[in-house]
């Protein structure tokens, strides 16, 4: 079987992959980033949903009222955080997209209408979308983001090539690794690559809290304190393995009062950890960009579908 090189290559015994390590002093790295979604999921999905108010309403509070208090929780405790926001949510919310800038936080990249890239029919699709959302967050904050998170965590694999084209320097959203690495857009000798901060299902907040009856959700809505406690559970497994944990919220689920509190107590309790760095993914990105890492290539499977399967033995 012909294994792709860096597996052959498997070094077990350390949690650190080769080459890799944080600045000097810190142990593991935490970045608390926040997807702005808003209204643009359920319009791409739901389209019909503009319509409705009350659905509309409970995406708005994200930006009516979930930012503002995440951003008085960040000042509060003097970190800052990565914003991923979608164009068609920068031109609805114009001030609070600015307000998010001006708090000194970064801004990233998370589609146009929060559109996953499985969505796109091809390559020259999947391209209007990115330029259509750094258009609309060039015009309303007069950014130009270096990251990138697909909606929905969906990427292709042709995203990787897309983003370097158009200068991005790092994805945040696959979730094969505990450590950032070097994703390279193709098989190529000498390709590109772009940095990867990984993430995860598990340190999301939309599937314990987020529920829109016929949409999302099954109506189970879990605890803050639950949900804190399983957080802080990957953070202290995590800072153990020398990793990075990448928490991603959306402000209007987590921009809710008691889980804001309940956010502020795990923020409060890696601040505590000795040698844990909090910082944005822009400075992840920056500092892993200094290290000789040899890129990860993700190659297509081919499975064999047309392979006949041998009927089992008669016993």
């Amino acid at each position: 079987m012909n294994l792709p090189e860096e597996v052959a290559e498997l070094d077990w015994r350390s949690p650190l992959p080769a080459g890799f390590r944080w600045p000097a002093g810190k142990r593991a790295a935490a970045c608390f980033s926040f997807d702005v979604d808003a209204e643009s999921p359920i319009l791409f999905e739901h389209p019909e949903a503009a319509g409705w108010l009350d659905t509309m309403s409970h995406q708005a509070y994200g930006p009516r009222t979930g930012v503002p208090r995440l951003l008085r929780l960040l000042d509060r405790r003097g970190i800052r955080a990565t914003f991923f926001v979608p164009g068609y949510t920068a031109e609805r919310w114009p001030a609070v997209v600015r307000a998010i800038r001006d708090a000194g936080h970064e801004i990233a990249h998370h589609g146009y209408l929060h559109e996953g890239g499985h969505s796109a029919p091809d390559l020259a699709t999947e391209e209007v979308r990115l330029l259509r959302g750094l258009e609309a967050l060039d015009q309303v904050a007069g950014v130009r983001p270096i990251g990138y998170r697909g909606p929905m965590w969906e990427l292709t694999y042709r995203t990787p090539a897309l983003l370097v084209k158009h200068g991005f320097r790092y994805d945040s959203g696959l979730m094969d690794a505990d450590h950032p690495y070097r994703l390279a857009v193709s098989a190529d000798e000498g390709a590109p690559s772009l940095v990867e901060l990984s993430a995860h299902w598990s340190l999301d907040d939309w599937e314990p809290y987020a529920y829109l009856p016929g949409i999302t959700g099954s109506g189970v809505i879990a605890s803050p304190a639950e949900v804190v406690a399983r957080w802080e559970l990957e953070l202290d497994a995590m800072v153990e393995e020398g990793a990075l944990f990448m928490l991603t919220n959306h402000p209007f689920v987590s921009g809710r009062a008691s889980r804001v509190v309940a956010l502020e107590t795990l923020i409060q309790r890696a601040q505590a950890i000795p040698g844990l760095w909090v910082a944005t993914a822009e400075e992840i990105c920056t500092w892993v960009e200094t290290l000789d890492l040899r890129p990860v290539v993700h190659r297509p499977h081919e499975p064999p579908f047309s392979t006949p399967v041998a009927n089992s033995p008669q016993s």
